[in-house]
């Protein structure tokens, strides 16, 4: 008992921390307003984590707390972000038990939309049976949370049936529960089980039709089935309604995710395509829409694509963004093409300030490349933009340089970092040459054997004669001609 108690004060003082400050305005008063101090009771309770639910509800029996519906909002909206859904369930089904009817539908409705954002579907399961028991009305707000977390939970068969079961709490079909329920699930890619609702109450839909078209374009493009997305966009053409800047920018990135694991030699042309399409309805592509091919090109590795997207975006009069830079300095740092890679980068620097993600990523894509120089230099001219964010930066380059052998340069970083009063994560043994091993690119190991006579003997002592050139050199047939690679001597 007494360990309850204690664990009870501690929650106490955690959660008068995170109390808002109107509640402490008399500061020098030796005690509180008696419904601040209940909500701190309750809420001390509820976060004390001793015990299981049986002495969860023991305890708020002894509290003698008088409860009111606004004190139970109040708990759970405090308590939401630090405390299980299972307690708070409890504490709700406890509340009504002891309150009777004066918790109202609003009370309820609260109770499971912020059960449902918690994604707890037995949670959810048991209050929406109370609805039904009680013949409570389930708002349209609750409806459209609850939707939205099943199907992300994988359970849209149950918000499928709770829809098609809405007259039992009482809660109408009409445009907004079947535009709730549609945009639910095509949110995560159920297109066809959405045009189904949408075929059984068409009746209902009536101003609504554009926000429809919209999250099945989106459930479609979610599969990446260029076919069924394109006959959407036909279809609001065909119903004289022009596809907005949302809905082609949705269709680019179907069409180009798809592409990019089936078709890469079509990734530039036809997304082209669709942006002279775009202009042909006077819709303007704009950053994000260059960024969508940027990505896909980026990850293809079609580096001449890459920079002619962003030749063509310019020209174009669209001004690319940091993102845009980034994907094309990364594609070309991740090709090799390190001096075109930091050209772009001065001109970037012209009119634009990037974030330290900017830089963060681009250091840490040129040190997996083995150039600690350029990410040095990139680091530097983070400091000079004042971008600020540097300790992961730091946290990254002196290990980096330490197992590269540069231990001065490390040191430096270092001694840097703590003049400028950062705190790294990365250890001080980095610095220590005995500690850290130091690392040889195989290149660079190859340049020095070979360059090593002791070493070269030793090799062709041990069997290895020579370069893989050497070999094929050696593999002629009986006439002298070089034998195609992979046929050997019949």
């Amino acid at each position: 008992m007494g360990l309850r108690k204690l664990a009870t004060h501690s929650s106490l003082r955690r959660f008068s921390a995170h109390m808002p400050r109107n509640l402490f305005s008399a500061l020098y008063s030796t005690t509180l307003p008696c419904s601040d101090h209940e909500i701190q009771v309750l809420c001390g309770v509820v976060s004390n984590y001793v015990g299981s639910l049986d002495d969860l509800e023991s305890s708020l029996q002894e509290s003698g707390v008088s409860l009111t519906s606004s004190l139970v909002a109040s708990v759970i909206d405090l308590c939401k972000k630090e405390v299980p859904s299972r307690r708070l369930l409890r504490f709700f089904t406890w509340s009504c038990k002891n309150l009777n009817q004066d918790l109202d539908d609003r009370d309820f409705n609260h109770a499971i939309r912020v059960l449902a954002e918690m994604k707890d579907h037995r949670a959810i399961e048991i209050l929406l049976s109370d609805f039904r028991n009680e013949g409570r009305e389930l708002e349209v707000q609750t409806f459209c949370v609850v939707a939205d977390a099943l199907v992300k939970l994988g359970k849209e068969d149950d918000a499928l049936g709770i829809f098609k079961n809405l007259n039992l709490f009482k809660c109408p079909q009409d445009k907004f529960t079947v535009t709730a329920i549609v945009n639910a699930l095509c949110a995560r890619g159920h297109a066809k089980r959405a045009e189904g609702v949408i075929w059984h109450h068409k009746d209902k839909l009536s101003g609504a039709e554009l926000c429809i078209y919209r999250s099945l374009l989106y459930g479609w493009s979610f599969q990446e089935n260029v076919k069924e997305a394109r006959r959407i966009i036909q279809e609001m053409k065909s119903k004289k309604m022009v596809p907005d800047l949302f809905c082609y920018n949705t269709f680019l990135r179907c069409l180009c995710e798809h592409n990019l694991k089936h078709n890469c030699s079509g990734l530039g042309p036809e997304a082209l395509n669709v942006m002279m399409e775009m202009r042909s309805y006077k819709i303007a592509p704009n950053s994000i829409s260059y960024n969508i091919l940027l990505s896909c090109l980026g990850r293809a590795r079609r580096v001449k694509e890459s920079l002619n997207a962003l030749d063509l975006m310019k020209r174009s009069g669209c001004d690319p963004d940091w993102v845009t830079y980034y994907l094309v300095i990364r594609v070309l740092f991740l090709s090799g093409r390190f001096g075109k890679g930091n050209r772009i980068v001065e001109q970037m620097m012209g009119g634009l300030r990037p974030p330290p993600k900017f830089y963060h990523d681009l250091i840490g894509v040129l040190c997996g490349r083995e150039r600690v120089n350029h990410a040095l230099a990139l680091f530097e001219l983070m400091k000079l933009n004042d971008a600020g964010g540097y300790g992961p930066v730091y946290d990254l380059l002196i290990p980096k340089l330490c197992r590269c052998g540069d231990f001065g340069k490390g040191k430096e970083l270092w001694d840097g970092a703590v003049k400028m009063g950062i705190t790294l994560s990365c250890s001080s043994s980095v610095l220590d040459p005995s500690v850290t091993q130091v690392f040889v690119p195989r290149q660079k190991e190859h340049d020095a054997m070979r360059d090593d006579p002791v070493k070269q003997n030793a090799r062709i002592q041990n069997g290895d004669h020579g370069t893989s050139e050497t070999k094929k050199k050696k593999k002629k047939d009986s006439q002298g001609q070089a034998l195609p690679d992979g046929i050997g001597s019949q």
